[in-house]
């Protein structure tokens, strides 16, 4: 059974860091182009980072650019985002998808969703 599964969210104060992983199982994420976005109440999903299947090149949106990190561990089918100076602003909760072959920051390209991790950054 194919399933994504987010994990590390929570609270944390501006200027402070969180790590989430990805982990998926009935597939293996090193096949796909791995997205991950970010949804905040009110606004539309929009794309934070992506890692390249045919290339590796890793991917951001300039709001992250500088302050998060994706990488890959494929021998523990897992995707992480360390996300460093975190904002009030990256309050949202972060998805991880898988797509193929190559990045896009359109979410219709993904086709193995989890479920979500909530980030909340505030005094």
């Amino acid at each position: 059974q194919v399933q994504v599964v987010e994990s590390g969210g929570g609270l944390v104060q501006p200027g402070g860091s969180l790590r989430l992983s990805c982990t998926a199982s009935g597939f293996t994420l090193d096949d796909y182009a791995i997205g991950w976005f970010r949804q905040a109440p009110g606004k539309e999903r929009e794309g934070v980072s992506c890692i390249s299947r045919s290339d590796g090149n890793i991917f951001y949106v300039d709001s992250v650019k500088g302050r998060f990190t994706a990488s890959r561990d494929n021998a523990k089918n897992t995707v992480y985002l360390q996300m460093n100076s975190l904002k009030p602003e990256d309050t949202a909760v972060y998805y991880c998808a898988a797509g193929f072959p190559q990045c896009s920051w359109f979410t219709d390209f993904y086709v193995y969703w989890g479920q979500g991790t909530q980030v909340a950054v505030s005094s």
